[in-house]
């Protein structure tokens, strides 16, 4: 391209400037350049258009190359497509080639009542029995009973007031029914009062008593008829709380002692028959299973210090058993484990009563265990887990994990789990298929109704069409050392091209039963180190999208063509802009020029007129 104005445009400005060169003109000192800068005013040739048409026709290039930079960026994006649908593909090709594709496994109980199992890649393969004797439990230390306060030991009930009477479950406020007769209770009255309320509301017919050595309230009917207890009606939950239920008699007695221990309040009044104790200085300390348990006993509720045992590395659970009004440690796993306890400062345990609880001991999952490849008539040895979970090492089954439920025998069948390889292999199909068929719309030519042929974005483009040609036979290329084989291309797995373009049809049904049938054989296909289909299309799939690809590189150049152009462009922008910024300069020199003349012209005439001259 020419930088300079074109022999036309030249020729053009000769004509209008026939009189030769133009003077200079300074404008900085001509008060009439503003005015000159008007087209025509003193030549009466309206120049601005004629400047203005010789830059449009030094611009007519760029319309053509507008049109080529259009083409490549079309060109372009469609490889950034390519590209992007060839790095699916490899996706799909990388997915192939992983071995634990080929591992998949899936697992069945005969009986998932009696066990479960899991498998993870690479399970052995294989039916196994197992012969459930007796499930893993966990160890627990049973502290001793009946280590709470009664109610009231001396069993005068006029120092037991309702509201924090050391009941199991704080009574409240409301009213109950005794032989349908209403009574309200108070929580801050006395037990004797509201003993009293009810001997009053029932005319004395119903009499309430507690005995001290039991811990148990009675209420009896004096005339032997049945006690009635409770209506729809009540709103206090003293009955429940006093563990009193209508049974048909003409006496009902709490069913167990009432007095429990208080968990959330401090430990002096959490009702103990021992109070706890801390060695007088704060720092109370037992161990559990050898960890230390620190509190304070004048700060600290017993809800607390259960609290601190459960969050411990003690690996115990502790809690309150309200029923048997006593606390518990269970380990926290299964199997014959022990628990071991002491007080090293304070009381805690022993006023608990854990120090001298009975521990209940834990046991082991016991079983027996059998597969197919055992000798016949030979005895399966018993087997021992801590856990109740069956893992690899201790089975010796790699992969499987068992989950004993209950005792029984169950039947656990480890297969492979070919799906995978199916859905993996249809996947990659699809994503071949959507590839080649984006090349083949982008290289379509169409003719339209008029019959104007119109060319596709690749049509004629040689990149495209050799890697739709080499894709074609990768695809469709036999494995030479899988030659005899039951699986030795494509086509044995019923994946053929469909006859019409390049893409692929699958009969799933072949793809499915021969996956299963030949595993090996499938896995040869696609990854055999030298010749295998996922191996070939890897190594050129990278060598196509990869640094320094082929691809890459096309991109790459498609890239530079279209900045060149976009360079040359600009270019010659510039140049227009200069050559029309020269020419404005020439045409208002040629204004002034012009003004000029006029002037003496008009001088001369005047002088004429005048007699002057």
């Amino acid at each position: 391209m020419s930088s300079s104005i074109s022999s036309s445009t030249g020729s053009l400005l000769s004509n209008i400037l026939s009189s030769g060169a133009l003077p200079t003109v300074d404008d900085t000192n001509n008060s009439n350049s503003t005015d000159l800068a008007i087209a025509g005013v003193a030549s009466g040739l309206d120049w601005q258009t004629i400047v203005q048409e010789l830059g449009e026709a030094e611009a007519a290039p760029e319309t053509q190359w507008e049109q080529q930079q259009s083409t490549i960026n079309s060109q372009n994006a469609a490889y950034g497509t390519i590209s992007s649908d060839l790095s699916t593909l490899q996706t799909d090709i990388q997915d192939l080639q992983n071995t634990s594709l080929y591992q998949s496994t899936s697992v069945q109980s005969s009986n998932s009542d009696t066990a479960t199992a899991t498998t993870t890649t690479g399970a052995a393969l294989g039916t196994y029995t197992f012969d459930i004797s007796q499930l893993a439990t966990a160890a627990q230390l049973n502290g001793a009973t009946g280590i709470s306060q009664p109610l009231s030991s001396s069993g005068n009930l006029n120092d037991v007031t309702v509201g924090t009477a050391g009941f199991s479950t704080p009574v409240t406020a409301g009213t109950f029914t005794v032989d349908g007769q209403q009574i309200t209770v108070s929580t801050t009255e006395s037990l004797q009062d509201l003993f009293n309320a009810i001997a009053t509301a029932t005319n004395n017919n119903v009499t309430a008593s507690y005995s001290p050595s039991t811990d148990e309230i009675t209420l009896a009917s004096s005339d032997g008829s049945a006690v009635d207890l409770g209506s729809a009606a009540d709103t206090s939950n003293f009955l429940q709380v006093a563990q009193l239920y209508a049974n048909g008699t003409d006496s009902v007695t709490s069913t167990s002692a009432l007095g429990h221990v208080q968990l959330d309040v401090g430990m002096s009044n959490a009702d103990l028959a021992t109070a706890i104790t801390d060695g007088g200085n704060g720092q109370g300390e037992f161990t559990i299973n050898g960890v230390a348990i620190n509190y304070d006993a004048s700060t600290d509720s017993i809800q607390d210090v259960l609290n601190e045992i459960n969050s411990s590395s003690a690996g115990v659970t502790a809690s309150y058993d309200s029923i048997d009004n006593r606390f518990v440690l269970s380990n926290n796993t299964t199997g014959d484990l022990g628990i071991s306890v002491q007080d090293v400062t304070g009381n805690f345990l022993a006023a608990t009563g854990l120090s001298s609880g009975t521990l209940q001991s834990g046991q082991n999952l016991v079983y027996t265990l059998s597969d197919t490849a055992q000798a016949a008539g030979a005895d399966a040895p018993q087997l021992q887990s801590e856990s109740n979970t069956i893992t690899s090492a201790s089975s010796s089954i790699q992969g499987l994990s068992v989950t004993a439920l209950q005792a029984g025998t169950v039947t656990i069948s480890v297969t492979s789990d070919t799906s995978a390889v199916s859905s993996a292999i249809q996947q990659f199909v699809t994503d071949y298929n959507t590839l080649q068929s984006y090349i083949s719309s982008e290289q379509a030519v169409t003719t339209s109704s008029t019959g104007s042929v119109t060319p596709g974005t690749l049509t004629g483009d040689q990149t495209s069409s050799q890697l739709v040609s080499d894709l074609r036979s990768l695809v469709d290329a036999a494995v030479p050392s899988l030659s005899g084989d039951a699986v030795g291309m494509l086509a044995d797995l019923g994946i053929t091209s469909n006859g019409q373009n390049n893409t692929l049809s699958v009969d799933t049904t072949t793809l499915d039963s021969t996956v299963a049938d030949n595993l090996n054989d499938v896995e040869s296909l696609f990854n055999d180190p030298t010749n295998g289909i996922a191996t070939q299309l890897n190594n050129y799939i990278t060598n196509a999208i990869g640094t320094n690809g082929t691809i890459t590189d096309h991109q790459t150049s498609l890239t530079q063509q279209s900045d060149n152009i976009t360079t040359e462009i600009s270019n010659l922008n510039s140049q227009i802009s200069s050559n029309e910024a020269q020419w404005t300069s020439e045409f208002e020199a040629m204004e002034q020029a012009e003004s000029t003349t006029n002037q003496e012209l008009t001088y001369l005439s005047e002088q004429v007129t005048n007699g002057t001259l």
